[in-house]
């Protein structure tokens, strides 16, 4: 299992724009259209990746936690069907229905919105204020597959916590784990 680190932009970057279509609907939806008051939740998740299928469930329970926190959630996969077919609009529609996702699941065929993000790894995570600028990317918590380690959410937590509530985020950010985007 090959380990790959997110790339950790520089905080204060804006979020780019995309217009994806949803995996569950058909439906084109923008970033502007998912964000919420407070802030935007952006991840890279994909279904075949054993540091996604980990903390799944956990991603599905904090969109159900933070539904009413005035934070949009997003989840954008990214990775080339042809080599890994796991990750098809139809499979990811199934890991979204399975899951019970509260958020939109996109798929970024041209895989021009994970360049435009420098998402590298599944999962990868960013965490944009009501500016659209980036105060979080890093990992969900300190718990990786096959590590005694419960997956709890807390570095993400935190800082959608912080978000939520009008304080700064930390600073101290450890990066994300998982495996590398599958690229064309």
């Amino acid at each position: 299992m090959t380990m790959t680190p997110s790339s950790m932009p520089e905080l204060g970057t804006q979020a780019p724009d995309f217009t994806l279509p949803d995996v569950v609907t058909g439906k084109n939806v923008s970033r502007d259209s998912v964000a919420g008051k407070k802030a935007l939740l952006v991840m890279f998740l994909s279904r075949h990746c054993p540091f996604v299928q980990h903390v799944q469930q956990e991603l599905a329970k904090i969109g159900r936690d933070y539904l009413a926190s005035g934070i949009g959630i997003v989840a954008i996969c990214s990775n080339d069907v042809v080599t890994h077919p796991d990750d098809s609009s139809a499979n990811l529609a199934r890991q979204s229905q399975e899951l019970g996702f509260v958020f939109p699941y996109l798929y970024d065929e041209t895989q021009d919105v994970a360049r435009a993000y420098d998402a590298q790894c599944t999962p990868d995570f960013f965490l944009y204020d009501d500016q659209m600028r980036l105060v979080y990317r890093g990992q969900l918590d300190d718990s990786r597959p096959k590590s005694d380690t419960p997956v709890t959410g807390r570095d993400l937590r935190a800082a959608m916590d912080a978000v939520a509530s009008g304080k700064l985020v930390s600073a101290a950010q450890r990066p994300s784990i998982g495996c590398n985007i599958k690229w064309k």
